[in-house]
Parts: structure tokens; sequence; C-alpha cells
């Protein structure tokens, strides 16, 4: 729990105090303003830990390490949250050990500010509040009421327990795919031509990756079936096959489905592979080449072919042009129950994007338009729209 330098301070040593009673291990960091308004004695006896709030602790010079409080909670809060510790948050301005934490924090991370109104309605401040829902964290709206400056408006943090219904109500909500498998692909496919050359795609992996910890962080058991990729899973619930070849994502996606309640293929697969695969390297010995390319099997087909009553398939479309009715079609073709529009002509969107926008279409024609936002974001609003599908088979 991060504690800012705001008046609010004093309330959070209530919210400590109601965590704590709920059961919850809570580990508090202040900024030095904070201290100015609440005693890091008080917030400590109420947490029953050291309060940390400096790099280095002065009596004994040993280090406060960040990556292990942002590796360790599962859940950050902080409360009050200031209009400047939202600012370096939302800008990457590590100058104290909260930001800090935050930066290095791979679990949720809810935010409750508290301010002046006129601070809150500033467009400076909206605009980092925009940026840290993009970023995936989880804004707990100020309430209405009179200020420490004695106006009237929005500004007041909002009351300690109803912030504690509401982490006691994400926590619940985390467990809603208990006892669920899925299958997830994720990443591009290499189609071999020879030792060292292939045919690929652009794809990094990082939606399909953010996709199998969002569910994973939701109680699932993850299959994740993932192409060539740098990237690393972090949720011990998922289980990870790593692939090359269009192939060889087929064997694998088709021999976990029987057993999947819900299948998400947001992998890149490559359409085609050449016919044949020289085992020595190619010599440039002509002006010109040509290949000659045979169809890869499709995975999202087959697995429509065999879905049976209860499983929940979805998959994605990257178009270029006319997407609405690329998706559609290829929805009902494929026998798919959710499908996720990509466009490259979105900005921001698309392979190789830390962001991301798409467009949901379900069987019966409705469609969502998702704001682009960080793929960590995209993901919990799939999954979200997954497990209201799932409660209706």
């Amino acid at each position: 729990m991060g504690v800012t330098g705001s008046i609010a301070a004093y309330k959070a040593a209530y919210l400590i105090r109601l965590l704590v009673k709920k059961g919850a291990e809570v580990q508090v960091v202040m900024t030095p303003a904070a201290k100015e308004f609440i005693t890091p004695l008080t917030l400590s006896t109420l947490s029953r830990k050291p309060v940390v709030s400096e790099f280095f602790s002065a009596r004994d010079g040993s280090w406060h390490s960040h990556v292990d409080l942002g590796t360790w909670a599962d859940a950050m809060l902080i409360a009050p949250a200031t209009a400047s510790t939202i600012g370096k948050m939302a800008n990457g301005i590590a100058d104290n050990m909260l930001v800090t934490t935050c930066l290095s924090c791979r679990a949720p991370i809810f935010v409750a500010p508290a301010m002046d109104m006129d601070m809150y309605a500033h467009p400076a401040t909206q605009q980092n509040l925009e940026r840290l829902r993009s970023y995936g964290n989880h804004i707990i709206e100020p309430a209405s009421g009179e200020l420490a400056s004695l106006l009237n408006g929005k500004g007041r943090m909002e009351e300690p327990d109803r912030i504690a219904d509401m982490l006691e109500a994400f926590f619940a909500s985390q467990n809603i795919l208990r006892k669920k498998k899925v299958l997830i692909t994720a990443g591009p496919t290499y189609e071999k031509i020879d030792p060292v050359r292939f045919i690929g795609n652009y794809s990094s992996g990082k939606m399909g990756f953010a996709l199998a910890e969002a569910c994973a962080r939701k109680g699932a058991d993850v299959h994740l079936v993932t192409g060539p990729v740098a990237l690393q899973t972090v949720h011990p619930h998922i289980r990870r096959t790593d692939v090359e070849s269009a192939d060889e994502m087929y064997a694998a996606a088709v021999a976990s489905f029987p057993e999947a309640d819900i299948a998400i293929l947001c992998a890149a697969v490559a359409d085609y592979r050449p016919e044949k695969q020289w085992t020595e390297k190619m010599k440039r010995e002509t002006e010109s080449l040509s290949l000659s390319l045979t169809r890869n099997r499709d995975i999202a087909a087959a697995l429509g072919a065999t879905k049976r009553d209860g499983q929940l398939l979805v998959g994605f479309a990257l178009e270029t042009n006319d997407g609405i009715n690329h998706a559609r079609t290829k929805l009902e073709r494929k026998n798919l129950d959710l499908i996720a529009l990509n466009s490259l002509e979105d900005e921001g969107a698309g392979f190789r994007f830390d962001t991301n926008r798409v467009t949901l279409i379900d069987r019966k024609g409705e469609t969502t338009v998702l704001a682009l936002k960080s793929k960590t974001g995209i993901a919990e609003e799939i999954v979200t729209r997954v497990i209201t599908l799932t409660d209706k088979k």
C-alpha cells in the first residue's frame, strides 16, 4: 500500500486496519511528503510491518528492494494518490521508493486519487489518469463533497470501507475461471526454407501472453502454445509448449483442445509453407528464385469442426481492409463464438506494439469496439467478455 503526501493520509490508517481485519498482509510504502501528514509509527503499528520510505535504511544502510516488493504483492494500492504521484507514475519518473515499486510491480495496481477539485479536473491530471488506465491500472474514482480547501466538488479520496470492499470483490473475481482449462496460441510460426532461412511474420506474441496471464490470474489452468518469441511467462498456472512451425502448433493445439473449456487462438499462423525444405544452406547462384508453397492446416477450422457443447472458441483476425466483413465471415466459417478484429489501419495496434485496439464480434453479431490501451488492458477486457459468454454456454 502506497501512501502519499495528502491531507487524506489519515484515511490510510483506517484502510490498513480494515485490510488486515479481512486477512490481508499489508506492507506500507510512504513518500517522504506523506510523513508530514501521518507518522510511519502509526502505519507500522497497524500493518504490523516496518514502513518503507527510503531506498536505504538510515539505521544500518540495508537496501530496500523495490523489485522484491513489486514481485511479493498480489495487489498494489496507492491511497491517497496525489496529483504529483499520479503524474510521476504516468510518466515513469521513479524518484522515490513508492513510484519505483510501482514500476517494478507485476500485480494489479489500484489508484485512489485525493486532491482539490480544480487539480483533479485539470487536463494534465485527467490525461495522466487516462494514461494509467491505458497501462491497465484500476482508478478508484474520488467522491464529491467538502474538501480541505472548503470548496465542494470531486476530489475526496473514496472512503476506506468502500476501497476495502472493492479490493475484496476484485480478488473474488480473480477465481472466476477456477477449474477451467484454457488453451491459448500465441506468437508467429516460422516455416523453414533451409537451415538458416524461413517464412515468418512480425508477431511478437505480446497479446497472446497477456491473455495467458489474464486467464491464469482469474484461476484458470492455462496451456500456452507459442511460436518463437522472446517472452517469458510469470504465473505458475501457465503450462508452456514451444513450437516453431504451423504444423507443430496444429498438432499441439489439436491434442490439447479436447480437454479445454476455452480456446483463444491468438497466434499469427502462416497460411503456407515451402513445399520443399533444403537440408543445406541455399547458395545465391541465379538472378531469381521461385518458391513453391503448400497450404498449412487450419487450426481454427479444425477446432471449430470438433468443438463440443459447452466449449468456447475465440479467434483473432488481422485485416488491412474491410475488416468487419472479413471477421464476420471468418467467425461463421470456422465456427467461432467470438472474434477479435485487429486492423493495421489503427495507429498503435497490431504487431510489435505494446498497445492494441480491437473490435469484438460474437455469433449474435454484437460488435464492441475497445479503445486503444495496453495489451494487458485489452486482454482483461477480452477475458471479461469470454467469461460472460462462458456463463451463457
